[in-house]
């Protein structure tokens, strides 16, 4: 059943895995080019998940040097080696167009809100830049001190827009980020396919996202 679109005042967004490439290739493609076993820096990540190297990162309580020699510290004691800087350059995912034509249409009737667990500044990077122009509100987890899923994230982007958490669509690719999203109200999307997201986003807002509608 569509909903019409005045249940919603805003849309919320992640940045990689929804309007760029996610990591995890990044990850994989690292692995598998240094010896590493499939998933180990996924595995990494989510071992003690609120108090390991990322998660620090990710908070703003680390800098980028710091983090690199905890997290091959971490990373020798799961037994494996790698280089750090060298995993964390080429993370970088390329932007996705249709994504962000989204965004742009749903800026026509919501507010925008890019809801990211960040660990860098996009000063200096002006395509980045304009990416995030395109959002009434930007929550990085480095700059407010609290990352995904931690339902103070989720708050501080509310109040930011204005809204309450169930006039809220937010769409992302980890389910681990979605769960407290939809426990506080919000309707929530998994961006596996972004097409598939983008299908269900467009009946949800009742307005056409998808190619058919442009």
């Amino acid at each position: 059943m569509t909903s019409a679109s005045s249940d919603y005042e805003a849309v919320l967004f992640d940045f990689g895995g929804v309007l760029s490439d996610g990591p995890f290739e990044s990850f994989a493609r690292y692995e598998a080019e240094n010896g590493l076993p499939e998933g180990f820096v996924r595995r990494l990540n989510t071992t003690n998940h609120d108090t390991n190297a990322w998660a620090r990162l990710e908070r703003g309580e680390i800098d980028i040097d710091a983090f690199c020699d905890l997290f091959e510290d971490e990373a020798q004691n799961a037994g494996g080696v790698l280089d750090a800087r060298v995993l964390m350059s080429s993370l970088r995912g390329e932007l996705r167009p249709r994504m962000l034509e989204v965004v742009r249409r749903c800026r026509t009737r919501f507010r925008t809100g890019l809801l990211t667990n960040n660990f860098v500044s996009v000063e200096g990077d002006e395509t980045l830049a304009q990416v995030l122009e395109m959002f009434d509100a930007v929550v990085e987890s480095f700059a407010v001190g609290v990352r995904k899923p931690d339902p103070e994230f989720y708050s501080i982007a509310c109040n930011r827009l204005g809204v309450e958490p169930e006039r809220c669509v937010f769409l992302d690719d980890l389910g681990i980020n979605l769960k407290p999203a939809r426990a506080m109200g919000m309707t929530t999307i998994k961006v596996t396919d972004p097409e598939e997201a983008i299908s269900e986003l467009e009946e949800i807002l009742g307005m056409p996202m998808s190619r058919r509608g442009w």
